[in-house]
């Protein structure tokens, strides 16, 4: 492609050599350049893209996107000047794969808990109702039935103008891409038309990247602030920040809610661990998906869905046909009558939000047993917060590893410790070892007792030291029953 075409609608601050030159491929990394490679010097909070120009020169970039020229530059090479290259590189990567996402309908979804289960059964749903579509989430990366492993909340910006190129050229009509703040704060998702944007809930997360809860709320406001007037946003008005999110978007402003008036208003009739009887906008339908938190998250699909054009009867229809999303509330019941559950909950609120759905179901004459820890190199305030939670709505909690990084585990087990209130200190023990800490649950564990493992979910390794060991929840619980009930 000419770097002419590249530039279309980027505000270029001044312009040095050939313009018409051919682009064979778009690079911010500088070691991955090759021969006619457009290299975007861009400024990382360790690294500083610029250092790198002249390397990326000798490597065969024909041109260089910058905030600042160099000193020495070379004749063979175009040098174009932006106020952010960061920006820059997401209309550079759309125009560059021919801007996808305005050729197909792109929905964000972003929040802190529910937007992997809502992208992914937005996914299924539309696949229900025939429709082939792409997913951009945190478990996998999808283009109708071909999946693609994913390695980061968000890919670069690059990366995903691709996948959305790809999935045009497959023929798909709808993508559904995890939103995450981190991507927000990178500038990962510039330069994407965003037909749909929908936020789950705003609560205590990432603290360690945006430092104050303030911060976390303007990047993912930042979002809704960005969509134009031919976009719709919906929020949920039952959080408290939903409304936020809405104050300074140009897009049509949509709710939904359980406890309050909205466009889109849902109610739970019945609940136990096989599903829900539902009622959204007056109709009533049965889901396997379980959990006050799935509510939500199956109405915001429901939205979405029906701001999509798509009639409210078919749309629920295709929802009861959905099943669960791996990791997230999956049930299942031991031969000898346990109930075990499996959640990547590993928030406050998430883990609240699981104990809460499964004491809603639980008749109180079964034992409710809590295995979970904290990730390494992450937010600590949220530790002692979800010490208390998990010991306050627990009959018995098991404090273990997550995954620790390069943490001690027992340090970061001590900071969960530190929030068990006094009158619960007799309902938890430590168990460093996961493992051993899933095994103490099935041995205390009796019919029809409820044993959730939390915070790994779809997860099948443990973080350790830098060194990613095989671990897999489900599989360790199923190994462990076997051999435990011989």
């Amino acid at each position: 492609m000419q770097l002419i075409e590249l530039l279309k609608r980027i505000p270029v601050l001044e312009i040095h050599g050939d313009d018409r030159r051919e682009i064979s491929q778009l690079v911010f990394d500088s070691r991955k350049v090759t021969d006619n490679s457009l290299y975007i010097a861009m400024r990382g909070t360790v690294v500083d893209g610029h250092s790198f120009i002249a390397s990326s020169v000798e490597k065969g970039a024909n041109a260089i996107v910058c905030e600042e020229f160099p000193e020495n530059t070379d004749e063979n090479v175009t040098y174009i000047k932006v106020k952010d290259s960061s920006k820059t590189l997401g209309q550079l990567a759309s125009n560059f794969y021919g801007n996808p996402s305005e050729k197909l309908k792109l929905i964000g979804v972003t929040g802190t808990n529910g937007k992997t289960s809502v992208s992914t059964l937005l996914f299924d749903v539309f696949k229900n109702l025939g429709y082939d579509s792409a997913l951009l989430s945190t478990v996998e990366i999808r283009i109708a039935d071909q999946i693609i492993p994913a390695t980061h909340t968000t890919p670069d910006v690059i990366t995903i103008n691709k996948i959305l190129a790809q999935a045009v050229e497959e023929g798909c009509e709808f993508a559904f891409m995890e939103v995450s703040s981190h991507g927000i704060a990178q500038n990962r998702i510039e330069g994407l038309h965003f037909k749909i944007a929908g936020f789950t809930n705003l609560t205590h997360d990432h603290l360690d990247y945006h430092k104050t809860f303030d911060e976390y709320l303007k990047t993912k406001k930042r979002f809704f602030d960005g969509l134009d007037t031919e976009s719709v946003a919906i929020t949920n008005i039952d959080d408290k920040n939903g409304n936020v999110m809405l104050q300074n978007t140009k897009a049509v402003k949509k709710s939904y809610a359980l406890k309050t008036m909205a466009d889109y208003h849902g109610r739970l009739l019945e609940v136990d661990f096989n599903g829900m009887l539902l009622n959204f906008n007056g109709k009533e339908f049965w889901t396997t998906l379980t959990g006050k938190f799935n509510v939500y998250n199956l109405l915001l699909v429901f939205g979405i869905a029906s701001e999509l054009g798509f009639e409210q009867e078919e749309i629920l229809q295709a929802i009861s046909q959905l099943k669960r999303v791996s990791g997230r509330f999956e049930t299942f019941k031991s031969d000898g009558g346990i109930i075990f559950i499996v959640d990547y909950a590993h928030t406050p609120d998430a883990l609240e939000n699981i104990l809460d759905s499964i004491n809603d179901i639980r008749t109180k004459n079964e034992r409710l047993i809590t295995v979970f820890g904290c990730g390494g190199d992450r937010d600590h305030a949220k530790r002692p917060e979800m010490g208390n939670i998990a010991t306050k709505k627990s009959t018995l909690a098991i404090i273990t590893s997550d995954n620790p990084r390069t943490e001690d585990p027992a340090s970061i087990i001590k900071e969960i410790e530190a929030g068990v209130e006094p009158q619960n200190f007799s309902k938890y023990t430590s168990i460093p070892d996961r493992k051993e800490a899933i095994k103490m649950a099935i041995k205390f564990a009796e019919p029809k007792d409820i044993v959730l493992v939390a915070g790994k979910g779809h997860e099948t390794y443990q973080e350790i030291n830098g060194v990613k060991h095989h671990f897999d929840d489900k599989e360790t619980i199923n190994e462990l029953w076997k051999l435990m009930s011989k």
